[in-house]
């Protein structure tokens, strides 16, 4: 990759300096051992974190674990920058993509960003707006993992609940009356209200909204999982 300007003695000198760090890990994906030196360089000026690889299957094969971004030139030699991100685009935990190219390049970057990439940063690469790229990509990346443990947590709740504690989920997720669950379950309105106040307790929920949220990401889960 071209196009990247080496760091001038300012920003040498914010580097040595003491910076807050960002958290999250930018993995720099780039065939070009000096292209990668001074985007490393850059980006631990500005506090991140870098891991850097010198190709795709080499990002791949060290698969990540924390929260972060890719930084990916568009055309690397063998898999591509857009290879890649397709590969990525069919695994849950991938993490976002901010693509570096030329501005030829740009009609491409429009398949990128339907397809997730945060960002499309053009050669010449400009510092601040790698900077704000980079940092919008782990921002996001550090929102959706949130998420996904807020989730992860929700699914585990839910698997704690009763064989009939889980049908009485059911019925008032679809808006029954416990009358009306009772007359269904073969059993009487206090039992159904016994097992409805169990199931909210485990489920942390206070309200017949947030059990039909919990029922609608426990069924998209349900749907990626098949």
């Amino acid at each position: 990759m071209n196009g990247v300007a080496g760091l001038g003695k300012s920003e040498c000198a914010r580097g040595e300096s003491t910076v807050a760090m960002h958290e999250g890990l930018v993995h720099v994906v780039d065939e070009d051992a000096s292209v990668r030196d001074t985007l490393r360089r850059m980006l631990e000026a500005d506090g991140f974190a870098v891991r850097c690889h010198a190709s795709a299957g080499d990002y791949l094969a060290a698969w990540p674990s924390a929260p972060g971004c890719v930084l990916l030139d568009v055309r690397m030699p063998g898999p591509s920058g857009f290879d890649l991100q397709l590969a990525l685009a069919y695994r849950h935990d991938a993490l976002p993509v901010v693509f570096m190219g030329a501005y030829g390049d740009l009609p491409m970057s429009v398949l990128a960003l339907k397809r997730g990439t945060v960002h499309f940063v053009a050669e010449p690469i400009q510092r601040e707006a790698l900077l704000a790229a980079v940092g919008k990509a782990v921002e996001r990346s550090q929102a959706q993992r949130a998420l996904d443990s807020r989730r992860r947590a929700m699914r585990e709740r839910f698997m704690t609940l009763t064989a009939r504690e889980r049908a009485v989920f059911e019925h008032v997720t679809a808006g029954r009356l416990n009358k009306q669950i009772a007359a269904t379950l073969c059993t009487c309105e206090r039992t159904v209200k016994a097992h409805r106040a169990n199931m909210m307790h485990k489920l942390q929920a206070h309200s017949v909204a947030e059990l039909v949220r919990i029922a609608i990401h426990i069924e998209a889960d349900a749907e990626v999982a098949a």
